[in-house]
């Protein structure tokens, strides 16, 4: 018999901004983030590979970005938020909050990029860190959701090692600039947060500690 549940509904996630060690993130803000963010994606040409994935871009220019940006803050029911690098002093990303669902107490976290600048950095991994703490320990979110490219092993490694545990593959699940794009699912329950959230945590304040192998001595499946 199904489990009969206490609540039917949860906030809806209404962060204006959050702060870590390493980051600082604020709502979108197209006006304000659009000239950095194009610069930290696209000074370089090979800063623009990072958009291989992304539904959008690389962008021609400055404005092009504004457009699309601002399109992301016009979808209703999701909310996305540039990333500051307080080692770099500068915006070096974004994330978004999408998919919700206050009647199910879920989300999704998506529309995730960062400049190489700040690859291979705690930055990441901190914002994450941050998005989960805030959805599992302030609105009690039940899942929590990261889908992908199926291609993109980067992302699915992240997945992994932020403690998401994959759940299956779709297959020509979308058509992503003109391609077929088959999509891995990936998902942290609320029951599994306390442990990754320990984990999340050696990894932010000690040193030579590695996430993944954390990770990895956690169950790999679900009871």
């Amino acid at each position: 018999m199904s489990e009969l549940l206490s609540r039917t509904s949860w906030p809806f996630p209404d962060i204006g901004q959050l702060e870590g060690k390493h980051v600082a993130v604020t709502l979108l803000n197209p006006d304000g983030d659009a000239d950095d963010l194009y610069e930290v994606s696209h000074a370089r040409e090979e800063y623009k590979s990072l958009w291989k994935y992304m539904h959008a871009g690389p962008f021609r220019d400055k404005e092009n970005m504004h457009a699309w940006l601002s399109e992301r803050n016009r979808r209703e029911g999701e909310r996305f938020y540039s990333v500051v690098s307080k080692d770099l002093r500068k915006k070096v990303g974004m994330i978004g909050i999408m998919n919700i669902s206050t009647t199910d107490g879920r989300a999704e976290l998506g529309t995730i990029w960062y400049s190489p600048l700040v690859q291979k950095t705690k930055v990441n991994t901190e914002v994450t860190y941050l998005f989960l703490r805030y959805l599992f320990d302030d609105l009690k979110y039940r899942r929590i959701e990261w889908k992908c490219d199926n291609q993109n092993e980067s992302s699915k490694r992240t997945a992994l090692r932020m403690g998401f545990l994959y759940e299956g593959l779709f297959h020509q699940h979308m058509v992503v600039k003109g391609r077929n794009r088959d999509t891995a699912w990936f998902a942290m329950l609320d029951s599994e947060w306390p442990e990754r959230k320990a984990n999340f945590g050696r990894f932010l304040t000690e040193e030579n500690v590695s996430l993944t192998r954390l990770n990895s001595l956690l169950s790999p499946e679900r009871k």
